[in-house]
C-alpha cells in the first residue's frame, strides 16, 4: 500500500484526490425510485353510473328487507310499498303539492335574501383590505350561534308569519355563506392580479372582469353546500306556528302516528333538494368550464 492510498481522502490534497482510485468496497446497489400512487382515482363513466345507482338500490333492498322480516312494527317502519302508497294519496288529495309550493317559496325568499347579502359582503372581505378585519369577527361569531335558537326572538319581533320564517333562513345562511364566499375570492391567483395592473386595469375592472368570474365556481359551489342548510331550516321554521309547507305536514302526520306520511315528505324533501343541487351543479359546470 502506497501512502496515498493509506491517507484519508479528506486530508488528500485536491490534485491527489482526482487521482486517488476509489475505496474498495461494495459497490451500492441502484434502486428504482418510489412512484406513488395518485391519491384521487377515477372511474369510468359506466362505472360511475352503477355506482350511483348502487347507492340509492342497496339502501332500498335494506330498507325492504326489514320490513319484510316483520322484526320492527310497520307503524314505526313502514315498507317502501305503504310509504310510495301514501305519497300518490297525498299527492291526488293536493295537500302534497300546495306544502311543496309553499316550502318552495320560503326557501326562494330566505335562501335568495340570503344570497343577495351574503355574496356582495363576502366579495368585500375578499378583496377590500379594511373589509376582512372589520366583518369576519363579527361574522365569525354570528356563525356559531345556533339559528334555531332565535325563533321566541324571531317570533317576538316579527309575528308567527312569513316574515319570522323567512328571517330564520336568512340567519341560518347569510353567514356561512359570507365566509365561503370569502374563501372563493381569496384564491384568485395574485399573478393575475398583477398582471391586470400592470396593463393598466382599474380597481373596479379588474374586480368585474377578474376576481368575479375566477371566484364564480366558488361561489356557486358555497351555494349548493348552503342550500342544503336553507331545507333545513325551512322545515325547522314550519314545525313552530304554520299552517302551511312540508314541516307542517310532518308535524300533523307525526299527530296521527301516520309514519308513512313522514317518510314520503322525507323522501320528496330529498328529491327536490338533489334536483336544486344537480342544477346548481350544471350552472357550476357551465360558468366553470375553463377551470377542468
Amino acid at each position: 500500500m502506497t501512502a496515498a492510498e493509506a491517507m484519508p481522502r479528506q486530508d488528500m490534497p485536491r490534485e491527489d484526490i482526482e487521482t486517488a482510485p476509489a475505496a474498495e468496497g461494495p459497490v451500492p446497489r441502484r434502486t428504482r425510485p418510489r412512484t406513488t400512487r395518485p391519491l384521487r382515482t377515477s372511474v369510468s363513466a359506466r362505472t360511475a353510473w352503477l355506482l350511483r345507482c348502487l347507492s340509492i338500490l342497496v339502501p332500498l333492498a335494506v330498507w325492504q328487507a326489514v320490513s319484510a322480516s316483520g322484526r320492527v312494527d310497520p307503524a314505526f317502519l313502514p315498507s317502501p310499498s305503504a310509504v310510495w302508497a301514501a305519497g300518490l294519496d297525498m299527492a291526488a288529495g293536493g295537500e302534497l303539492a300546495a306544502d311543496l309550493a309553499a316550502s318552495l317559496g320560503r326557501i326562494a325568499a330566505g335562501f335568495g335574501l340570503a344570497v343577495l347579502i351574503s355574496v356582495p359582503l363576502g366579495f368585500a372581505m375578499g378583496t377590500l383590505g379594511w373589509a376582512q378585519p372589520l366583518l369576519e369577527p363579527a361574522v365569525g361569531i354570528l356563525r356559531y350561534l345556533p339559528a334555531s335558537a332565535f325563533i321566541p326572538l324571531l317570533i317576538i319581533w316579527l309575528g308567527i308569519g312569513e316574515a319570522s320564517k323567512v328571517a330564520l333562513l336568512v340567519l341560518g345562511v347569510v353567514f356561512f355563506n359570507t365566509l365561503m364566499t370569502a374563501d372563493a375570492v381569496r384564491r384568485v391567483p395574485h399573478r393575475l392580479l398583477e398582471v391586470s395592473a400592470t396593463l393598466g386595469a382599474s380597481r373596479p375592472r379588474v374586480a368585474a372582469r377578474v376576481v368575479f368570474p375566477y371566484a364564480l365556481p366558488g361561489i356557486i359551489d358555497a351555494m349548493r353546500v348552503n342550500a342544503a342548510a336553507a331545507w333545513n331550516f325551512v322545515v325547522v321554521a314550519e314545525l313552530v306556528a304554520a299552517t302551511s309547507g312540508l314541516g307542517y305536514r310532518i308535524t300533523r302526520a307525526q299527530r296521527f302516528l301516520q309514519t308513512d306520511r313522514i317518510f314520503a315528505i322525507l323522501v320528496v324533501i330529498g328529491l327536490i333538494g338533489l334536483a336544486i343541487d344537480v342544477t346548481l351543479r350544471l350552472l357550476r359546470a357551465r360558468v366553470g368550464r375553463w377551470a377542468r
